[in-house]
């Protein structure tokens, strides 16, 4: 696998919106990546919105709040515990592990299948959408998992809700201003850290919400800005109810590898024919050599019998 590549990521942790704007971005759907993000100095946060107390684990009926929106599907596991449980139960525990792959982070999975995972990581230099590579995975009908940042989602309301509505590709949670998850401020290429288990949990949690009302359901699997975690930030997903997701092959650097070193590097997967390999790259940078690399590499790799799935696929219930 090649080296995994800063690629330039943004803070982006000013002028976030607060839950009210956020919530209206969902409501308005229809109205309207670890990227390669210019750093930015950091600013005091803005806070992200409440996630919603604990309560019943199931509701009777799907909720429809607005035209085009998903309804809310019943929830069938146990609703997440609350951030003061969160840092209850967490506060007192000091990491010993940080990092791309530490326990309780999925980097591989036991399925023969391929996993592709594209970011989107939002921010000043972070929203766009790479449409040629979305067009190539379609034209091949090759599915993948997009982790979207609630950054990304509030410049692109209408495009996520498109890619939410396609059966071909599964979203997953990229946190709420993309950073690295850590209980001690940890940072990662630059980019600073969660400091506490309340910052971590607001990170998870500040973009669950949104991506629930966005997909109809809450997503399964969640990736931290720039892959890294250390370990008690992801004991605080998995308590949250979320798989934290790492990778085994960095397929373009954080969208800064050219088009022949994606190509190359995605193709490393071929030689086992997928075997559980999840792949991370970016869809959110069109200038970058991603779509080229991938259009290179997809058509030989199913050539030789390399099958690809989603997450949720290869990580069932």
């Amino acid at each position: 696998m090649g080296e995994f590549q800063p690629g330039g990521h943004s803070s982006g942790q000013s002028g976030l919106p607060g839950r009210r704007s956020l919530l209206a971005v969902a409501a308005g759907l229809v109205v309207t990546g670890l990227a390669a993000c210019a750093q930015q100095p950091a600013a005091a946060p803005a806070q992200p919105p409440a996630a919603p107390a604990p309560g019943p684990a199931s509701v009777s009926t799907p909720v429809m709040e607005a035209a085009g929106q998903h309804p809310v599907v019943p929830e069938t596991r146990p609703a997440p515990p609350s951030k003061s449980q969160v840092m209850a139960e967490f506060s007192g525990r000091k990491p010993v592990e940080w990092g791309l792959a530490v326990t309780g982070v999925v980097s591989k999975t036991a399925s023969t299948h391929a996993v592709l995972t594209f970011d989107a990581c939002g921010g000043p230099q972070g929203s766009d959408c790479d449409q040629r590579l979305l067009k190539t995975l379609r034209k091949l009908n090759v599915p993948a998992t997009l982790f979207v940042n609630g950054r990304w989602i509030k410049a692109n309301p209408g495009l996520a809700a498109d890619l939410a509505a396609d059966p071909l590709f599964e979203l997953g949670n990229h946190g709420f201003r993309h950073q690295p998850l850590s209980v001690s401020g940890r940072s990662a290429y630059g980019i600073p850290g969660t400091s506490n288990a309340g910052e971590v949990y607001d990170e998870i949690m500040g973009n669950q919400e949104v991506m629930e009302r966005l997909c109809g359901k809450a997503p399964r699997f969640f990736r931290a800005g720039t892959a890294y975690y250390d370990d008690v930030a992801a004991a605080i997903t998995n308590a949250l109810g979320l798989v934290p997701v790492s990778f085994t092959v960095n397929g373009d650097g954080g969208a800064t590898f050219p088009a022949p070193t994606v190509a190359s590097e995605v193709g490393k997967i071929a030689a086992g024919q997928g075997s559980g390999h999840i792949v991370i790259s970016h869809f959110n940078q069109p200038a970058s050599g991603t779509a080229e690399g991938y259009a290179r590499a997809l058509p030989i790799l199913l050539d030789r019998g390399v099958t690809f799935a989603p997450l949720g696929d290869t990580l069932p219930l």
